[in-house]
């Protein structure tokens, strides 16, 4: 999809701006991740940055804080041009960045880390203000940490860990605070109490620049939302014109208008389904990534997941293909799922297509298909691929390729193909439409559509292009921030869910 640039709004605010940001540009070898890429944030202001999966938020913090050097560009700190400067120095000049993921001290105490944090950095300034128990029992108190001011890290839940990044942040008094995903792995209670403690620094004067996949958490919270898109700039301006902007809509919900064809006999059918996912939670250390999780996918049935880049959509798809613990049950053609290894699984008919493709790239087509139908006889694996080169023309073409060498597009049917050479009774699909451009999508579609009409395979599909996903269901799905928000046919989304989604 090329990215509608618009004429930006006034930027009479870069002139008094505390973070100013002109022209900042990033390129990985022939990637360029953040292209020409301006804002301006003034004293106790909010800029929530938003973009789905790749769209370069993270690079633009990162060269903010030093972390990578820009290849063109301004980043001014109170009048001070910072841009490739190393990350100590910026940090000096008056910027912190709350880290996705905690690094605490685990040795120290929380009120030790909160001191180090208090502690000056200057060769000629080896001893801490006598001051400082008290600074650090005032700031623990202030973010919640009062009552484990003297535990260790490990024996903190997450939400804590959490709260200690903040307080090192505001032990360490930023003009400009660079929060990345603080809400990831929060339940909403802990949003709320996060939202008030990052609102905090508004009231401080501090400049923040807010990243997060929480859409809605994020609009709730800034002051004014930037939109960007495979690293250049889409919109700016209030989160309800933001929202509202076509370009915006178009990258978060796919193009076009939302059609849909369910096939309502198919959830009328006697007997248990063939997967069942009840209350499914899934951790990573201490962040909840899924939460009492429940769907159930019929026989035959094409099912859609849909929520934003963040929401749980893939840790739900590897829980039930084995690859990740989890509490509550998953139960496939009436046999528990716990216990069994990730290639039992796909061996007893689940096999996920995963976002990341997972292709061997030095390997050709054909290879990277024989693989999947390794245990087809030779007659069978030799009428599979006739179907699949009939399914996906443009892999017969390529045949002798190295995967590597294709484009996204063909990758994504190659990925596709090669799980299919598996014979599955289950085809988990993930995001599959992620960076591909409308004409490969269409293919997509009619390869889609035919599997649904001509087969007997079940599909189960996780997207964020709602217009991709709903064409192709006769359920669906909404998981938003680890939790399935709402459930039904296609024709009730728009009217149900589809204003509520971004």
């Amino acid at each position: 999809m090329n990215v509608d640039v618009r004429p930006r709004p006034d930027r009479s605010t870069v002139s008094t701006g505390l973070l100013q940001v002109s022209g900042l540009t990033k390129r990985f070898g022939g990637l360029v991740a953040v292209k020409d890429m301006s804002f301006s944030i003034k004293p106790g202001e909010i800029l929530g940055l938003i973009g789905p999966n790749g769209s370069g938020k993270s690079t633009v913090m990162k060269l903010i804080m030093g972390i990578e050097r820009p290849n063109a560009g301004r980043v001014v700190i109170d009048g001070v041009d910072v841009a490739g400067w190393p990350s100590h120095r910026i940090a000096r000049q008056g910027v912190g960045l709350v880290f996705q993921h905690s690094r605490p001290l685990h040795r120290q105490t929380v009120g030790e880390n909160i001191k180090l944090a208090l502690l000056p950095d200057a060769l000629l300034k080896l001893f801490a203000d006598p001051a400082v128990e008290g600074k650090a029992r005032a700031i623990a108190e202030r973010v919640g940490l009062g009552a484990v001011f003297d535990r260790r890290p490990a024996t903190l839940p997450f939400a804590d860990l959490r709260r200690l990044e903040l307080a090192k942040a505001i032990a360490r008094n930023p003009k400009v605070v660079l929060v990345d995903e603080p809400f990831a792995g929060l339940t909403a209670g802990e949003v709320a109490a996060f939202s008030k403690l990052i609102a905090g620094f508004r009231e401080e004067g501090r400049a923040v620049l807010l990243v997060d996949h929480n859409v809605k958490s994020v609009a709730a919270l800034v002051d004014r939302v930037l939109a960007m898109y495979l690293g250049e700039f889409v919109a700016e301006g209030s989160a309800e014109h933001v929202m509202a902007n076509p370009t915006v809509r178009q990258v978060y919900l796919g193009a076009g208008s939302i059609e849909t064809s369910a096939r309502p006999e198919l959830d009328q059918k006697p007997g248990p389904p063939l997967l069942e996912v009840k209350d499914v939670g899934v951790l990573y250390g201490k962040a909840q990534a899924l939460q009492s999780v429940s769907i159930h996918v019929r026989e035959g049935e094409f099912v859609s997941v849909v929520g934003l880049n963040g929401a749980g959509k893939t840790t739900l798809f590897n829980a039930i293909s084995g690859l990740v613990p989890y509490s509550g049950s998953i139960v496939w053609g009436g046999d528990t799922l716990a216990g069994r290894t990730a290639g039992s699984i796909a061996r007893g008919g689940i096999v996920q297509c995963p976002e990341s493709r997972e292709l061997f790239g030095t390997m050709s087509v054909r290879e990277n298909l024989d693989l999947g139908g390794a245990r087809l006889s030779n007659g069978d694996r030799t009428a599979k691929l006739d179907w699949l080169f009939e399914l996906f023309p443009i892999l017969k073409s390529r045949a002798t390729q190295a995967a590597g060498k294709m484009s996204g597009g063909e990758q994504q049917m190659l990925a596709i193909a090669r799980a299919l050479m598996m014979q599955p009774k289950l085809l988990i699909l993930d995001e599959p439409t992620l960076g591909l451009a409308p004409v490969i999508l269409e293919q997509l579609s009619h390869a889609l559509e035919r599997l649904r009409n001509t087969t007997p395979i079940t599909v189960l599909l996780g997207e964020q292009n709602v217009t991709f996903a709903l064409p192709h269901a006769d359920r669906v799905y909404v998981l938003e921030h680890a939790r399935i928000i709402w459930e039904g046919d296609p024709a009730r989304f728009a009217s149900e869910a589809g204003k509520a989604y971004l």
